[in-house]
């Protein structure tokens, strides 16, 4: 087995129990412990009554005393209680939860980017507007574009933007159009962006390989079409093949072609998408050029125009002017501003650092994230079925049909994971394989980690198969046991303790 042990068999109850009761700071209590020692005061003493009044407490009921070890250690408990992508490969698919880099942080941090006021005049913030202008330059590069918003600060809002330009440019030509057509294969953001831009969404089936089927686009491509979504390469982890032909039927009946480009990440650097016919698309820059994101945020999702939508853009636009650079807000077409501000700037950062980091040779995000899903999807074929046999790019879906039989299912393999120390893949997505797992290695994974990983997947496999009891019953080594997620849920909103719901029996439908 690798380095994350061998859990064949759970560990006993005592060590188990144990490990879900490692003690807190509140059992480091105990009295006249400090966790800082402050100097001597050199200056008298002030009177905290007179200070603070009614206000002021002497002391504060339940406060813990401890040690500044006793603190130390209680944190870092904490933090090896959860999954971390410092720690392990974190194989969310769709997610890209990949390392990113430490120099981004030390760049986003410096003074100058960190700390300038929105408000501060342009005279002052010339290095700021410089950065700007230089990613988007980067990424209208990157893409083939003609131009590049940074505005959107994710990538549902990069959609939604996207879907609003067109929106735009159809009014503006005198012929607005009622609906857009999104594969069943696309990101779930995808008809929610359309419909709050006022479209009407027709779904379109994907064919037996997980790609667009062009007879169905065909059959619904009208004149009333705005414009059609589509991911490349889709939430299959599969590349559009027939994207060309995808492109002409949508451009012969004067819709546009907005591709999502949340996987952007499988094909930087090798292909530029507005070579593809794509009129735009956005970039979710926390995934394809790192910025942390797990939890939600921050993101940020800047949206590349044809010259056909450039007139629509946001405002502001940064623009170059003899005097340096500039907010220029007078665009009579645009569709306004799409936040406050000018987007999540550090992200900003943090993307065109990774950008020049790698520079010329910027294609090896692709090649190894392409590599890395492929290695494992060669790995872990023989023990989990795959419902699309069409080659994989930067993620690879698994489901649980093989398992199924035995009884354990995605949840119960996912549960498991997290014995041998890795966060489970994604599941419930995307909803057109039953029982999913869906992972994403990204290109920074070293292939003693993807060993590791596909180890424990292979142990699984083998433990549904021998001892499917051990696997429905995961985990057995975690802080909190297998809970009940679907009285989790509904409980959610009310208010009160957790814990029973921690300890609830499995309840299966």
């Amino acid at each position: 087995m690798s380095d994350h042990g061998n859990l064949t068999n759970p560990v006993p109850a005592a060590l188990a129990d144990r490990r879900r009761k490692s003690s807190s700071i509140f059992d480091a209590f105990r009295p006249g412990r400090k966790g800082v020692l402050l100097p001597a005061l050199d200056v008298p003493a002030a009177d905290p009554e007179a200070l603070f009044g009614a206000l002021h407490r002497a002391e504060v009921e339940g406060e813990v005393e401890a040690s500044e070890v006793d603190a130390i250690r209680h944190f870092t408990r904490l933090s090896q209680k959860n999954m971390s992508i410092d720690a392990n490969l974190y194989p969310l698919g769709s997610c890209t939860m990949k390392y990113n880099p430490r120099i981004n942080e030390e760049l986003a941090r410096l003074p100058g980017f960190a700390d300038v006021h929105p408000y501060t005049p342009e005279h002052l913030s010339q290095g700021a507007l410089e950065l700007l202008a230089r990613l988007e330059e980067a990424l209208v590069a990157l893409t083939g574009f003609a131009r590049v918003t940074l505005q959107p600060s994710a990538g549902a809002n990069g959609e939604l933007t996207a879907c609003l330009m067109i929106r735009a440019a159809h009014v503006k030509a005198g012929a607005p159009r009622k609906y857009v057509l999104v594969p069943d294969s696309a990101h779930g953001t995808n008809p929610a962006s359309a419909h709050f831009a006022g479209y009407a969404v027709q779904e379109l089936a994907s064919n037996p390989r997980g790609t667009l089927d062009l007879g169905e686009l065909e059959k619904k491509m009208t004149d009333e079409v705005a414009a059609v979504m589509i991911t490349v390469p889709n939430t299959l982890g599969v590349f559009e093949e027939n994207i060309l032909e995808v492109t002409k039927i949508v451009h012969a009946k004067g819709g546009y072609v907005y591709l999502d480009g949340a996987n952007f990440n499988a094909f930087v650097g090798k292909v530029r998408p507005a070579d593809l016919g794509a009129d735009a698309m956005h970039m979710n820059l926390h995934k394809t050029f790192s910025t942390p994101h797990g939890g939600g945020g921050p993101g940020s999702g800047p949206v590349g125009v044809a010259p056909a939508l450039v007139p629509f853009l946001p405002v502001p636009t940064v623009e170059g002017a003899d005097d340096g650079w500039r907010l220029e807000f007078d665009r009579p077409d645009s569709i306004g501003r799409m936040r406050t501000f000018y987007g999540n700037y550090g992200v900003l950062v943090r993307a065109l650092t990774y950008i020049h980091s790698y520079g010329n040779e910027i294609a090896e995000v692709a090649e190894t994230s392409v590599l890395n899903a492929n290695y494992l999807r060669k790995k872990l074929a023989p023990f989990y079925h795959l419902k699309y046999d069409a080659p994989s790019y930067h993620e690879v879906v698994f489901d649980d049909k093989l398992q199924a039989a035995k009884g354990v299912h995605n949840i119960d393999v996912a549960k498991r994971l997290m014995d041998y120390g890795f966060h489970p893949p994604t599941m419930s997505f995307p909803l057109i394989v039953p029982g999913a797992l869906m992972i994403e290695p990204t290109e920074s994974e070293p292939v003693e980690e993807l060993d590791a990983f596909a180890d424990a997947m292979i142990a699984i496999a083998k433990e549904a198969e021998e001892s499917p009891e051990l696997v429905t019953s995961a985990p057995h080594v975690t802080p909190v046991g297998r809970i009940d997620e679907a009285l989790l849920a509904r409980e959610a909103s009310k208010p009160g303790s957790f814990a029973p719901v921690l300890r609830a029996p499995v309840r299966r439908s």
